[in-house]
């Protein structure tokens, strides 16, 4: 049976539930809430876990409880006790440097500063696998370097939550065509920059 591993990244506790770093955690819960799936602890990494299985593919979504500084902990051990491929790992994170509204699916490339991101190639050796980032850029000038920490851990504004609402459907469509196989797809309709046709 081949194993799938979707893990969205953020930080526990109820403090850090709706602030812009957890959009990951955000997109992964919905994604395994539409699937039926319930997260429980993992008992072998430190991690929530939620799973489904169809036919002969075994989904695992999961949300790390080490904090994002450390999300490669846990992704490391869960793809190792599960044999999970590279290949069949795709990570869901924030990304600062790119607007709301917008995101974008990726089969590599670089943590673009993200320390989720860094975490995850240290514990994996290696920047080859998938990700797909969910824009928090904000809607006028980008923060100061020194201020963009508590940008990224303030919660979302009323208006930019409608905005993150329709982002998280869109990102569960994206992850579900990911599952499927049909990345290209899912790269055509969601890597869009707005004001592209």
């Amino acid at each position: 049976m081949r194993t799938r591993l979707i893990v969205g990244l953020g930080n526990p506790g109820r403090q850090y539930e709706r602030t812009r770093h957890n959009c990951g955690f955000m997109a992964v819960e919905k994604l395994a809430g539409l699937a039926g799936a319930a997260f429980r602890k993992c008992r072998y990494a430190a991690a929530l876990v939620a799973e489904t299985r169809e036919g002969d593919q075994r989904t695992l979504f999961a949300l790390p409880q080490t904090f994002m500084n450390d999300s490669g902990l846990a992704l490391r051990d869960m793809a190792a006790f599960d044999k999970v491929a590279l290949d069949d790992v795709l990570v869901v994170c924030d990304e600062l440097r790119i607007g709301i509204g917008q995101m974008r699916l990726r089969l590599d490339g670089s943590d673009a500063g993200h320390n989720g991101l860094k975490s995850i190639a240290a514990h994996l050796g290696t920047e080859r696998y998938a990700r797909l980032r969910i824009g928090i850029g904000p809607l006028k000038a980008m923060p100061a370097a020194d201020d963009q920490r508590d940008f990224v851990l303030g919660a979302f504004s009323a208006a930019e939550m409608k905005i993150i609402g329709n982002v998280l459907e869109s990102a569960c469509d994206c992850c579900r065509l990911w599952l499927t196989g049909d990345t290209a797809r899912a790269m055509t309709l969601y890597n869009k920059r707005k004001g592209d046709e």
